[in-house]
C-alpha cells in the first residue's frame, strides 16, 4: 500500500487537528508530517498529498515554513493527487488562491479545499475524515 502524507503548519493547533482527522480518513496508508519535518522533494515521491495550513496575516499561507514549502513544491505537483485544507480567523479566502495554485501546477484537486473557522467541532473533524478518505479513491 503506498503511503500518503499529511503535509500540515500549525500555529494554534487547530490546523494539526484536521490533519490528525484527515490522518484517519486516509488510514493505514496516512504518514503525519509537520511541515518542517519533509522537504518538497520528499513529498513529490509520492502520488498523493494531503496539505493543510492556516490563513496567516491578510489570507495567506503561513510565509516563513510553508509558504518556502510549497513554492518548492509547485512545479513538482503535475499529476499528483492533492487535498488541501486549513483553518482560519476571519475571512478564509486564502483557500481559493491555493485551490487556483494547486490546479495551475498541474494536480488534480480530489476534493474542494476544506476551511474550518478556529478549533474543528465534531462536524469538521467528520469532513476531515472524509476529505482524507477521498484522497484514497480513484
Amino acid at each position: 500500500m503506498e503511503k500518503i502524507p499529511v503535509i500540515y503548519w500549525s500555529g494554534t493547533g487547530n490546523t494539526k487537528l484536521m490533519a490528525e482527522a484527515v490522518a484517519e480518513g486516509i488510514g493505514a496508508a496516512a504518514v503525519l508530517k509537520s511541515v518542517g519535518d519533509m522537504t518538497a522533494e520528499q513529498a513529490a515521491g509520492y502520488s498523493a498529498l494531503a496539505l493543510g495550513c492556516s490563513a496567516m496575516g491578510a489570507e495567506v499561507l503561513e510565509e516563513y515554513e510553508f509558504e518556502p514549502f510549497f513554492t518548492a513544491l509547485e512545479p513538482l505537483l503535475q499529476g499528483k493527487k492533492v487535498v488541501i485544507f486549513g483553518s482560519y480567523g476571519w475571512g478564509g479566502s486564502y483557500m481559493n488562491d491555493w485551490e487556483q495554485r494547486v490546479k495551475a501546477a498541474g494536480a488534480e484537486l480530489a476534493a474542494p479545499g476544506l476551511l474550518v473557522l478556529g478549533a474543528p467541532d465534531e462536524a469538521a473533524v467528520a469532513s476531515c475524515r472524509e476529505l482524507g478518505a477521498a484522497l484514497t479513491k480513484a
